[in-house]
């Protein structure tokens, strides 16, 4: 029984998120799907993070078992054979036996990407945050600087989440800007539901001067989601890159 590793990107547009649910197209349905179609087995697959609907993702890694005599570099074109254009297999690799693509993971780099064009876009609708006003970009940076580290994120935390543990650990945080768009990233060993969507949206309002570039301090304090600012929406954010 060999353990496969593979590093996907997919477009989360028409998907209700990663995870599978009844009556409704998710990425992990569609892996599945697939694998099912190549190997005439049920194979089940695991994943390094749920991402939620229309989140989208550059390199989401999978774990599954098989008893195919299927090479491993060669699961890639198998599986992309039996996909749907928006999700891909980027590269396949037999791992260790113990590989878990969730607890195996160390930390995971999400991008979050908004477009300041006066103009809504069109191409990139489903790919960006259309936030037409000026940000002061200093300010979101001196906020940012009070994310790094160990904290409780309770007050970024989406509604209904099921983690009884808020503490996360920071360890980068950076911001692009040009004239048009700006992109932040966050690395953290864990994220909570819908939190880096909190952060982003909370950001923002310290970019409009809604919030003081101080106020991330009290509002981690508070440990309360009302204390936070609104939550960002799903089409501009991307799971980056998994560190094992």
């Amino acid at each position: 029984m060999a353990t496969i590793k593979l590093t996907i990107e997919y477009d989360g547009t028409a998907y209700a998120g990663w995870q599978r649910q009844p009556n409704q197209p998710t990425i992990q349905a569609a892996l599945e799907t697939a694998l099912t179609r190549i190997t005439q087995q049920h194979i089940s697959v695991i994943a390094a993070g749920r991402t939620d609907a229309g989140v989208h993702a550059r390199g989401q890694v999978v774990s599954f078992h098989s008893n195919q005599p299927i090479p491993a570099n060669k699961w890639r074109f198998a599986i992309n054979s039996a996909l749907p254009p928006d999700i891909s297999v980027l590269s396949s690799e037999e791992v260790p036996e113990s590989f878990h693509a969730r607890y195996s993971a160390k930390e995971k780099r999400y991008e979050y990407r908004i477009s300041r064009h006066p103009a809504r876009p069109a191409i990139d609708r489903n790919r960006v945050w259309h936030l037409p006003y000026d940000l002061d970009i200093p300010a979101i940076r001196q906020a940012m600087s009070d994310l790094l580290g160990c904290h409780d994120f309770t007050s970024f935390q989406g509604p209904r989440a099921s983690t009884s543990d808020p503490m996360c650990v920071v360890s980068e945080v950076s911001l692009n800007s040009e004239p048009m768009t700006v992109s932040i990233q966050i690395q953290a060993n864990r994220f909570l539901k819908q939190m880096v969507r909190a952060l982003i949206g909370t950001l923002t309002e310290v970019g409009r001067h809604k919030r003081s570039p101080c106020s991330m301090v009290d509002i981690l304090q508070a440990k309360d989601r009302r204390a936070a600012g609104e939550t960002a929406p799903p089409q501009g954010l991307y799971l980056l890159h998994v560190l094992y």
